[in-house]
């Protein structure tokens, strides 16, 4: 039996844009499912078959923003951004909000599709993995795609838990803003190094007793970030 194709669903207002996109997307391969509004698309993105969503920002019923804070609240589905904006800002927002990427219109199909792609082999790699990784009062179940604290479930974005997994995998070890640029947005990804900083204070936030003195996830400073071997203040 041939696996069934991924299902993307589009969420875009702009009916031509939607229209070329899923031509696209078909021609590689792909199911397509297309909402002309925020609140459709919320209602569509948050079910089981949809593998990755493509959103706009500027939509009506509910804004692109205001869907994904709500998606997050119910699955870590990848979401890839494609809006006009393109100020530094605004893919800040989008970004820390938990989308896993961010792609300015216009754009060339052919860019998109390997994005696409690029996110879904990274949704697929922890289900490959039967594995944890204990880091002090932290348990990231690989497999689950989850994190606990003491027990108690930690709601990580997908930028973060993969953040906090590369640094757990690498324990020790120093990893520049750079080298999670690239391993975790992919070393397409076209942005800032700066919002490597953000996912990481977001990520302080959600796993630090005092995120003011971190314990877990650390800064060498004017190098990178690290998870040391022993808790407490790196060297």
């Amino acid at each position: 039996m041939e696996p069934r194709p991924e299902t993307i669903l589009i969420i875009e207002d702009e009916a031509p844009i939607a229209d070329i996109v899923a031509y696209h997307l078909e021609k590689a391969g792909f199911r397509v499912r297309v909402a002309a509004d925020g609140a459709t698309g919320l209602a569509r993105a948050a079910e089981d078959g949809v593998d990755l969503v493509i959103l706009d920002l500027m939509l009506p019923e509910l804004d692109g923003l205001d869907v994904l804070r709500r998606l997050r609240n119910v699955r870590n589905v990848p979401v890839i951004i494609v809006s006009a904006r393109d100020a530094e800002a605004d893919k800040v927002v989008g970004l820390e909000l938990g989308a896993d990427d961010y792609v300015t219109k216009p754009f060339s199909a052919r860019e998109l599709i390997a994005r696409v792609r690029a996110q879904l082999r990274r949704a697929k790699a922890p289900a490959q993995e039967a594995s944890r990784l204990q880091v002090f009062d932290l348990v990231i179940d690989l497999k689950a795609v989850a994190v606990t604290k003491k027990g108690r479930p930690v709601a990580l974005t997908p930028r973060e838990f993969d953040v906090l997994v590369e640094l757990a995998r690498h324990r020790g070890q120093v990893l520049s803003r750079e080298q999670l640029l690239g391993r975790v947005w992919g070393y397409g990804f076209v942005g800032d190094v700066r919002t490597v900083d953000v996912t990481v204070r977001r990520l302080r936030e959600k796993v630090e007793d005092d995120p003011g003195a971190p314990r877990i996830v650390l800064t060498r400073r004017g190098v990178g970030y690290f998870i040391p071997k022993d808790e407490g203040p790196g060297p």
